[in-house]
């Protein structure tokens, strides 16, 4: 039985083409990539992780990036995958560079969307989640959208986000606090793409640069009109931006 519960499925039959590992953020889930499992499930080995903690079955969370990298590692060789695309959103992109900085030999690619080499976390972030968890899921339907995002998206996300555990939420924040790697960026020597929405608050344009300009040949897409959740805020966009580097991959 793998170690993470996840969505989506392996293709067998498609063995010649890297699966494509989607990860959640800091108080997500499998969930936040439901368009894009509907649009890469029919072309390749496509499943969204649920984190340790995050999925129906409950149990604890991690406390670090690192643990989380290794949850990873132990499900890509419970399901023997041995090369993958990895794309993660926001704390997901976190873990994303530390997997590529760890286990580059099991990378095909790397998908960075809505992230930083540093993720500082807001003091009242943590204080909302600790205090008071509807006050949160406000805080980040305010942090999480651009202007333009529709009503009906912002409630489906939050919803979801009210199924999490107020104390896995609050160690996922701790571990992004945490999170540093902006010295070893130049380390990462798997094709990059990092996607960034121009009117992100979370992790604003500037931590995108700042991948792109240290992690050796990483390309940038932006989008306008898009905050912080791309996959549910402008999913055709994304998955096209996605499609046309898997395709570069080969």
């Amino acid at each position: 039985m793998p170690p993470l519960e996840f969505r989506g499925r392996l293709r067998p039959e498609d063995g010649s083409k890297p699966a494509l590992i989607l990860v959640h953020g800091a108080g997500g889930s499998a969930t936040l990539w439901l368009n894009q499992l509907r649009h890469f499930k029919p072309k390749r080995s496509t499943l969204a992780l649920f984190l340790p903690g995050h999925g129906p079955e409950g149990g604890p969370g991690r406390e670090s990036i690192a643990e989380y990298v290794e949850a990873i590692r132990a499900f890509l060789d419970e399901t023997k995958l041995e090369r993958v695309v990895l794309a993660g959103l926001s704390m997901g992109g976190a873990i994303s560079q530390l997997f590529a900085l760890t286990y580059p030999e099991r990378l095909a690619g790397l998908v960075l969307a809505s992230t930083g080499a540093k993720l500082k976390v807001l003091p009242l972030i943590f204080e909302t989640v600790a205090k008071d968890f509807e006050g949160y899921l406000k805080l980040m339907g305010q942090f999480s959208f651009s202007k333009s995002a529709p009503e009906e998206v912002k409630q489906l996300v939050l919803e979801e986000a009210r199924e999490q555990k107020p104390s896995v939420v609050l160690a996922d924040f701790r571990a992004c606090d945490a999170f540093d790697v902006r010295e070893r960026l130049s380390e990462i020597r798997v094709p990059t793409l990092v996607l960034s929405g121009e009117e992100d608050l979370l992790t604003p344009p500037k931590y995108s640069d700042y991948l792109v300009q240290h992690i050796p040949g990483a390309k940038l897409v932006r989008f306008a009109k898009a905050g912080h959740l791309l996959p549910v805020e402008k999913p055709e966009e994304f998955n096209a931006a996605i499609e046309k580097f898997l395709e570069e991959l080969g």
